[in-house]
């Protein structure tokens, strides 16, 4: 027998209204990203999951577009459970579901490890943790806490069984979770270890105290990049994506472009996945005279899907021409785009070596690159 195939359902259907702002909760900033896009980063990159779809409400589809590019999604209902109804009636062949709220975004891969190996005794998982809080009623009578747990998500169940328990509950009443619905089949649930970085995100003073539990759980890496080409007769000159006047430009084999290509060997380096050749080889014809943007979204997307957030990009461009100060917020608001960073977190400079070397000699151009960025610990 196979592997057996699992998809993931992102809640994502709600209007957030406690929490505040502008924009529904699910797509506000947290820790440098919209808060779904964390969940869709982390279910994405795990290597058990195969698909992932996200439920949103009716209308959200530029806000999804914006937090997460193209991908896959399904318009929920009017309440949670009509919203995971129509993603589980969406999904493809699948196996086993993970069923996680797009308000709990920092998901570990040692959760969903323990999640779906215990879907290999029991028809459902949940993770929980426990109750250490004194709990009173509203009367204030003293609530035992022995043998409560607070329960979190992803949630995970066989397929058939957790479409099974929704096809059959009585749409008069409200679920208060899917485990309590494949309860009501018969069936035991299986409890694993939560985790506390899992806390739900709701009222507006959450987002700092999220801020502060993503900021405790990350440590700092930096890394280097350094490129160089030569200047040729005939070739556009591309310097952070943008295209600067001037007698000459640089040869390679895609656009060329040096400091693009040093800032995408320097976020490949925080996560050490190689270098730029790696990843888009010179011998591939397929990235002849490509925009070197792509190559820096994907070492950007690598570093996103590990739960990396990129805090600061420091670029130095060596040259005797073109003069780079007339040129230099450009080039700076450039790379700042791609990266879905503030200008803030761009340093741009310039030097020459005085004549010396190639670079002094005109005969191309090298720049140097060094990220600073944070990823989750482990």
């Amino acid at each position: 027998m196979g592997q057996p195939r699992t998809a993931a359902l992102i809640v994502a259907a709600g209007q957030g209204l406690r929490a505040g702002g502008s924009v529904p909760k699910q797509f506000a900033p947290l820790a440098g990203k919209p808060m779904l896009a964390h969940s869709h980063a982390a279910l994405s990159a795990h290597p058990a999951v195969d698909e992932v779809l996200v439920v949103i409400g009716e209308g959200q589809e530029e806000a999804l577009a914006a937090a997460l590019g193209p991908v896959p999604f399904v318009i929920g209902g009017a309440t949670r459970r009509e919203s995971v109804r129509n993603g589980l009636e969406a999904l493809g062949d699948v196996d086993r579901v993970l069923i996680h709220d797009a308000a709990r975004p920092f998901l570990t891969a040692a959760v969903i490890d323990r999640l779906l190996a215990a879907l290999d005794t029991h028809e459902g998982s949940i993770p929980g943790l426990p109750v250490a809080d004194t709990l009173i009623s509203a009367a204030g009578d003293l609530v035992p806490r022995e043998g409560l747990m607070r329960v979190q998500t992803p949630q995970a169940f066989r397929y058939a069984t957790i479409m099974e328990a929704h096809r059959d509950w009585p749409t008069e009443h409200e679920a208060t979770d899917d485990a309590q619905m494949v309860r009501a089949l018969g069936h035991q649930v299986a409890i694993v270890p939560g985790d506390p970085m899992l806390e739900k995100v709701t009222h507006p003073a959450d987002f700092a105290a999220a801020e502060a539990r993503h900021a405790a759980s990350m440590r700092v890496r930096t890394a280097t990049g350094y490129d160089v080409h030569r200047f040729a007769e005939g070739e556009e000159l591309w310097l952070g994506g943008v295209l600067i006047p001037h007698s000459m430009g640089l040869s390679g084999h895609s656009d060329a472009d040096v400091v693009l290509h040093a800032i995408t060997d320097a976020l490949l380096g925080t996560i050490g996945a190689g270098d730029i050749g790696m990843h888009f080889p010179p011998s591939d014809p397929k990235w002849r005279g490509a925009a070197s943007a792509r190559f820096l979204e994907h070492a950007a997307g690598l570093l996103a899907a590990e739960g990396g957030v990129i805090d600061f990009v420091d670029l130095t461009i060596i040259c005797e021409a073109p003069k780079i100060g007339p040129h230099r917020e450009a080039i700076r608001a450039s790379i700042a785009a791609i990266l879905k960073l503030p200008e803030s977190c761009v340093s741009v400079k310039a030097t020459t070596t005085e004549r010396l070397g190639f670079t002094g000699r005109g005969e191309g151009m090298a720049a140097q690159a060094i990220a600073t960025v944070r990823l989750p610990q482990g």
